[in-house]
């Protein structure tokens, strides 16, 4: 006997993607841009630190994260969004993000809201969204976004019964995969309505740190803040993966109001895994020090204009707001990826992968995911393969 809660899952985007492809030589030397792993180097003097710190191995992690690293959080909130927290009771460490966007689910989501629960999920999404709704025994309603809605899905045209029966909202902003960002009155639509009809929004910000303009992106911690809202009302999700281009460390935090907080430090207790010691003082020092963040944001910038430049007379070719993917419309993404891959060696994803089919359409069917995680001159030949192979 199996549950079957989760037996219409399809396979996993990674599994699927080498099951299309790896029957097949590659076409040339091979470069991937499929896996959302940064490349850049990280700081250095991480590794003095985990040296400094190896007794820790031997001992039981801080579940919460140690007070220290907490403060460093804190005050990474307070001076990127101007919110004051308290490391006791706003803030935990975790294990990486996906852990918090899982256990978060499984530790405030109620049973029943008029009925079943709903759960509101971008389409395409991170996958762990609709696993963590199913966990629960909620109902995943996946909402498109196109390029008819800037690729942020539209909550203010859902029903009112609807959003009587929503429990959570799942947003990611900068989007995954298509580098949209959320505008102050998109997330101010957004907690009204969560406001409105008792919804709880969990903000993915894991892409806030890697954008092109000079401002950087709103965050909901901040206009849930100003709007007054209730301070349970938005869970904030960050990670070191992408900011720092520590994806190996497995660590970020989750903030929001205090009974929030405690409900998932108490699921913590009985079945989570808590960050190391020695890569919680780790943590500490990356999130205190934000010259090595400057220095990879320019590097991502040099590659959205030698992107734009090398893609420009793609038709429907939109470069990214922010975060470090290509969302490149093709006429299939399946076979698009297959092509590059037997004619160029180039690696890509499918968007059809990363979302769902919602009333006969699946808004990731006619575009790949392309990353631009390696270094500058592997993503520029990488990017012209692509373009000759694919638009010419």
């Amino acid at each position: 006997m199996f549950p079957k809660r989760f037996s219409n899952l399809p396979e996993y985007a990674f599994p699927r993607l080498r099951r299309l492809l790896d029957v097949h030589p590659p076409g040339g030397d091979v470069v991937h841009m499929t896996i959302g792993e940064p490349k850049h180097n990280f700081p250095p003097w991480i590794v003095d630190i985990i040296k400094e710190n190896a007794a820790g191995f031997g001992k039981y992690p801080v579940n919460e994260g140690k007070p220290e690293l907490l403060e460093a959080i804190t005050t990474w909130i307070g001076q990127r969004y101007g919110v004051v927290m308290d490391p006791t009771k706003n803030v935990m460490a975790l294990n990486g993000t996906r852990e918090g966007l899982y256990n978060a689910m499984m530790a405030v989501c109620p049973e029943v809201k008029n009925g079943q629960p709903k759960v509101l999920l971008p389409n395409p999404f991170y996958q762990v969204y609709m696993v963590a709704a199913i966990s629960v025994g909620a109902e995943p309603v996946l909402l498109n976004a196109t390029p008819d809605n800037g690729y942020m899905p539209d909550f203010t045209a859902l029903s009112p019964d609807l959003l009587n029966q929503v429990a959570v909202a799942y947003l990611c902003s900068p989007s995954n995969p298509q580098g949209a960002v959320a505008s102050r009155d998109y997330w101010v639509d957004l907690i009204q309505l969560a406001e409105k009809y008792d919804f709880k929004v969990f903000a993915d910000e894991c892409y806030s740190e890697i954008y092109r303009g000079e401002e950087p992106p709103v965050g909901a911690l901040q206009v849930a803040h100003d709007l007054g809202a209730d301070p349970e009302r938005v869970l904030a999700f960050h990670s070191l993966s992408k900011r720092s281009n520590l994806p190996g460390l497995r660590s970020g935090f989750v903030a929001g109001g205090p009974e929030n907080i405690t409900r998932i430090r108490q699921l913590r207790n009985y079945s989570g895994s808590p960050l190391p010691m020695p890569l919680q003082h780790v943590a500490e020092k990356v999130w205190a020090d934000e010259s090595h963040v400057i220095e990879n944001r320019r590097l991502y910038r040099e590659k959205y204009d030698m992107a734009d430049e090398i893609m420009t007379e793609v038709p429907g070719y939109s470069g990214p707001e922010a975060g470090f993917f290509l969302w490149l419309p093709v006429n299939d993404g399946e076979k698009a990826a297959l092509k590059a891959w037997v004619e160029t060696g180039v690696r890509v994803l499918p968007g059809a992968y990363l979302s769902r089919e919602v009333n006969g359409f699946n808004p990731g069917k006619e575009f790949i995911r392309v990353a631009l995680v390696a270094p500058k001159e592997e993503t520029e030949q990488g990017l012209i393969r692509l373009r000759d192979c694919l638009y010419k």
